[in-house]
């Protein structure tokens, strides 16, 4: 949900398939409920296949998990389920089904790799990761870019919720971050009775969409006086050289066969990089990685200083082939979801000749774009007046942060929580010692896992999953799976 794309990501689709008879070797069916006598239940894959519309990718074994990449038939048009289907991939890692069940979704693409979400490990659960709709190979075909609505997605979640309610009967947790974040939130708007809870990381509120001094007002304090002029000073020295180093970039442009047919040309995706600097740093890094800013850009040979901003924000991010997998996420920006579009910093006034762009800048000219206000600013208020049973968890680093959901009269056992000097990247664990411990606690109470000790003092509440290695490295997921300078 930001301007420029400052680096080009790409997934492949690790599908770690293995053989039926390997994955019954590696698995020991649930029982029913009752005596050790009873029958064996039917194998959990029979039980989620059986489900009309699903159809096997592939199934691994992790520790006590078992995690299989699915797709589920869904309807083109939710409103009218006659115009045909689209599989949406979704993961799912399978523990039991006695236990709760999170469900997860980036906003972006699917994770490939078997992992699972702080909220799954925080109540020792299952796991269901949905791809968003419209992001490949979840796009229904031809694409008709009108069915990509925070309405219509939400209806997909509920739909496959549904359907996997029948067989993971304990309570349910939504969640995600960033992107996953918003869309979570969404989706307990339209759906409110699905979840037992919601936990919404660093998720952005664009309620009102023309009004973004929140963020200049953002990067005026954020972390130290040093930090925010270093990064002052490789704007302008990237300005100030726009020839050379934009020449630089033709070279490296060429190699790679990138064009900029839907920013426009090279000469604005390199600015638009330039001015996106300081929201990349701060999404990303924090004041331990000042250090390494040049503190005299104008000492810098071009290779060096294109070096040092290149490794700062990709100058490249916005080709055409940059954008290619993001556009799902630009259409919406530019539709439903708001996007910041800052002023030119006094600092750059005299430098730069293009300024910030809007979304409509990144999504190629053949697809149609609308704006609709009211569809974030509904949201914010049904968030305020209704709220009930959900956990917003932010950076006070993240510019992201600068304009949060925030709680009304109306809501109801939910909370907005801080964790100090964090960036994008802030999550439970993160927060005070204090505020950690609610939340888990919150979120343990919620999915009705909650130890006893917990319930009456809530300074006790740990993950109920130990670490796992494989499951647990949710940096590296993030680092991956999304861009920089979107959420």
């Amino acid at each position: 949900m930001r301007r420029a794309l400052t680096g080009i990501v790409s997934l492949a689709l690790l599908t770690g398939t293995v053989s039926a008879a390997g994955a019954h070797a590696a698995e020991t069916p649930e029982r029913t409920a009752g005596a050790a006598s009873t029958p064996k239940a039917a194998d959990i894959k029979s039980r989620i296949l059986a489900i009309p519309g699903m159809k096997f990718i592939s199934e691994e074994k992790v520790d006590k998990h078992r995690f299989f990449t699915l797709s589920y038939a869904q309807p083109v048009d939710h409103k009218d389920p006659g115009k045909g289907t689209f599989q949406q991939q979704f993961t799912l890692l399978h523990k039991s089904t006695s236990r709760p069940t999170v469900f997860h979704t980036s906003g972006y693409f699917l994770w490939p790799n078997p992992w699972r979400s702080e909220p799954a490990q925080l109540i020792d659960g299952n796991e269901v990761d949905l791809e968003h709709r419209f992001f490949k190979p979840s796009r229904p075909q031809p694409a008709d870019w009108s069915k990509l609505t925070i309405r219509q997605a939400a209806d997909d979640q509920h739909r496959l919720f549904t359907a996997l309610k029948k067989i993971y009967t304990k309570k349910w947790i939504s969640t995600g971050a960033s992107k996953g974040g918003m869309t979570a939130t969404y989706y307990e708007r339209f759906h409110p009775k699905d979840m037992d809870g919601v936990v919404a990381y660093v998720a952005p509120n664009e309620a009102d969409n023309a009004d973004d001094s929140a963020y200049n007002r953002f990067f005026e304090k954020v972390g130290t006086k040093k930090c925010r002029d270093l990064l002052k000073g490789m704007q302008r020295e990237g300005l100030v050289r726009r020839a050379p180093m934009e020449r630089l970039l033709t070279r490296q442009v060429a190699e790679n066969g990138w064009t900029f047919d839907s920013v426009g040309s090279l000469e604005k995706a390199y600015e638009a990089a330039v001015l996106g600097l300081p929201w990349v740093f701060w999404q990303y890094s924090g004041t331990e990685q000042c250090d390494a800013i040049p503190a005299d850009p104008s000492k810098l040979s071009h290779r060096k200083l294109f070096a040092a901003l290149n490794e700062l924000s990709s100058l490249a991010g916005a080709s055409d082939q940059g954008l290619e997998d993001f556009v799902p996420y630009y259409y919406q920006a530019g539709t439903e979801l708001g996007a910041p579009v800052l002023d030119v910093p006094s600092h750059l006034k005299d430098l730069a000749r293009y300024g910030d762009l809007p979304p409509r800048s990144y999504v190629p000219r053949d697809i149609p774009m609308t704006f609709k206000p009211k569809a974030m600013a509904d949201v914010d208020r049904w968030v305020q007046d209704k709220a009930n049973r959900m956990l917003f968890v932010n950076g006070q680093w993240d510019p992201w942060g600068a304009k949060p959901f925030r709680l009304g009269k109306g809501a109801k056992d939910s909370h907005v929580l801080v964790a100090p000097k964090m960036n994008h990247g802030a999550d439970i664990s993160m927060l005070s010692k204090k505020e950690q411990a609610l939340a888990t606690a919150k979120v343990q109470k919620w999915a009705g896992v909650a130890p006893a000790s917990v319930l009456k003092d809530a300074s006790k509440a740990k993950p109920l999953a130990a670490y796992n290695a494989r499951l647990d490295n949710r940096d590296a997921q993030r680092e991956r799976m999304l861009p920089p300078m979107a959420p």
